[in-house]
């Protein structure tokens, strides 16, 4: 197998080398920063500037604060690259929905914005990820507080972050099963939209056109609290599978639909729906399968 290209840029050598000098100091002043605990959205800004200008290469004036309600936007040359919602520390964990529901919040900034990478934090994780064909994609997921060096912080350093991502992302339940109470809509200052109709946020959904706004959400599939609606989701892929060679679906462009059904098929097999998780299949995912495969697309779930 080829060596990934991006091992081998000067730039990426630089990165390298600048954070593993600078993480020892970083987690010092991480553990300084929060040794009060219950500390506030403050201290995880803080933190995050650390990590971009200290161990990453980010100047403090690429930094630009509250931007169209964004906490943290990246930016350089007048080209915006990431927005970053910051919470208070302690608050974000993998496997539980306030991490999604975060994100969510860090999208509609990013779509109203036209930034196509968001970022989560809240000082103890950092989580990033591109938005593309109406979903996320996967970028950088680290635990600030280990010990070693993250090398993939370079996907978000200033010469990684424009890059498209090369390899995978250990995600390890980024996303979960944990209960997540949303506010009712009428709550706008908790930060999460709901469509009128089926009254969920838009990572419910397996294509988001406008994190902004909710008619452009096709596709429900999760459940309010990020479980798998097993009601909704083989009704999202006959969706697709109805149109998918030839016919757009309705509102989500033909060149989408594609990563939209894998979206959908990846959803199915964490639930043990398709083969080889399931030994009897329903009609429904048979079809999926048999769809995946006709187009190659079995070996990206």
């Amino acid at each position: 197998m080829a060596e990934p290209t991006y091992l081998t840029l000067a730039s990426y050598r630089a990165c390298v080398t600048r954070l593993h000098a600078a993480w020892p100091r970083f987690l010092e002043t991480r553990n300084d920063r929060l040794r009060h605990g219950d500390e506030s959205e403050k201290v995880a800004e803080a933190i995050i500037e650390d990590l971009l200008t200290g161990v990453l290469d980010w100047a403090k004036g690429d930094l630009a604060y509250q931007i169209e309600y964004a906490d943290i936007v990246l930016s350089q040359n007048l080209q915006k690259y990431l927005v970053i919602e910051v919470k208070k520390p302690g608050t974000l964990r993998p496997g539980k929905q306030s991490l999604a529901a975060a994100l969510e919040q860090a999208r509609r900034y990013a779509d109203a914005q036209r930034i196509t990478r968001v970022a989560v934090t809240d000082g103890c994780i950092f989580y990033a990820a591109d938005i593309i064909n109406g979903g996320l994609q996967h970028r950088v997921v680290v635990n600030l507080a280990q010990e070693s060096p993250p090398e993939s912080l370079w996907w978000v350093s200033v010469h990684g972050v424009y890059r498209p991502l090369e390899g995978t992302v250990v995600t390890d339940a980024i996303f979960g099963d944990g209960p997540h109470t949303y506010p009712h809509p009428q709550q706008p200052d908790e930060g999460v939209l709901l469509h009128s109709k089926y009254k969920l946020p838009a990572y419910c959904f397996a294509w988001v056109g406008d994190a902004n706004k909710p008619g452009t959400w096709k596709l429900p599939y999760l459940k309010g609290d990020g479980s798998i609606d097993e009601r909704r989701l083989p009704k999202a892929i006959q969706c697709l599978l109805s149109n998918f060679r030839g016919v757009k679906v309705k509102g989500i462009p033909e060149c989408d639909v594609a990563e939209v059904l894998l979206r959908l098929a990846r959803s199915a097999r964490s639930a043990h729906l398709i083969p080889p998780e399931s030994v009897h299949p329903a009609p429904i995912y048979q079809q999926l399968v048999l769809v995946l495969e006709q187009n190659d697309l079995m070996s990206q779930l």
